[in-house]
């Protein structure tokens, strides 16, 4: 399959992670390839927004509802179990065998989730569509009303535990040498100076990559290659041959960082799941300000 990209996609080391609308619209009809739109809006209109107009052969997933489970206290979004994301992926026409690309019309951050729940799940073939839906309309591309359910697929999801942290897990691994903590989510939050859980801060040891920075402004597309290796670069990250954990507020943020650290060739990258949501709020675990 080509690994057609972003315009300097040859630039990125996994190019093939983020592919280009070019590329979508020449390889729709393509045995094999399945679109799932993951655009979501807060009030519950997402399903509304795509039958209003999607990608030809887009299959809808939900990604609040079908692939994360609330914590007992409904405060966290967490990763969903196997069986449930399982079934949303077959729904949406998606297999084992299949290369999925997802995208959404915010930035990638819904798509960039969507994108670990697969991974963290063991379907490697995952894309994002570069630009998003606002890109692919804005150049004009074919959009449908059709909203038949695409022939279900049948995905069996393998457990890659690496990818996916519990504050536990982390607790466990934030004074190794080996471990190196990326917080995503806005510099005034990482100092403490705002926020709405019952601490303010951040992990110990953590570094700020704020997300809001990987992507070109006044644009949906990522930055280039190059873009991203500086930022990454001022922001303190030296050496690609640690684990990485990423985590933000809600897992939205720390998913697209982490597909970035993907797309650069970072190979052993991982989420914690709950993040700050989760360490702000409890009392027993340590915060830097």
């Amino acid at each position: 399959m080509s690994t057609l990209g972003a315009a300097s996609g040859a630039d990125f080391a996994r190019p093939e992670l983020l592919v280009s609308t070019e590329w979508l619209a020449e390889n729709l009809s393509r045995p094999g390839v399945r679109v799932v739109d993951v655009r979501w809006r807060p009030d519950g209109t997402g399903r509304q927004v795509f039958a209003a107009g999607h990608i030809s052969g887009a299959g809808y997933i939900d990604w609040a509802t079908e692939l994360t489970s609330e914590d007992d206290a409904g405060e966290l979004f967490l990763l969903a179990g196997p069986d449930e994301v399982a079934a949303a992926l077959s729904r949406a026409g998606v297999s084992d065998g299949s290369t999925v690309v997802v995208y959404d019309d915010t930035l990638s951050m819904y798509a960039a989730r969507a994108w670990w729940s697969m991974r963290a799940y063991g379907h490697e073939a995952v894309r994002i569509l570069d630009g998003g839906f606002t890109t692919w309309v804005e150049e004009g591309r074919a959009v449908t009303r059709s909203v038949r359910p695409p022939v279900p697929g049948t995905f069996g999801p393998r457990g890659q535990l690496r990818m996916r942290l519990t504050a536990t897990d982390l607790r466990a691994l934030i004074e190794s040498p080996a471990v190196q903590l990326l917080d995503a989510r806005s510099p005034a939050e990482y100092r403490g100076h705002e926020g709405n859980t019952r601490r303010l801060g951040h992990i110990p040891g953590a570094i700020n990559v704020p997300v809001a920075a990987t992507y070109q402004p006044g644009s949906q597309r990522f930055r280039d290659a190059d873009g991203l290796r500086e930022q990454l670069r001022r922001a303190g990250l030296a050496t690609r041959s640690r684990r990485f954990v990423c985590y933000d507020g809600s897992g939205l943020a720390a998913s697209k960082l982490a597909f970035v650290l993907s797309l650069l060739g970072y190979e052993d990258v991982a989420v914690y799941d709950g993040g700050w949501a989760d360490w702000g709020n409890r009392l027993d675990l340590p915060v830097e300000r």
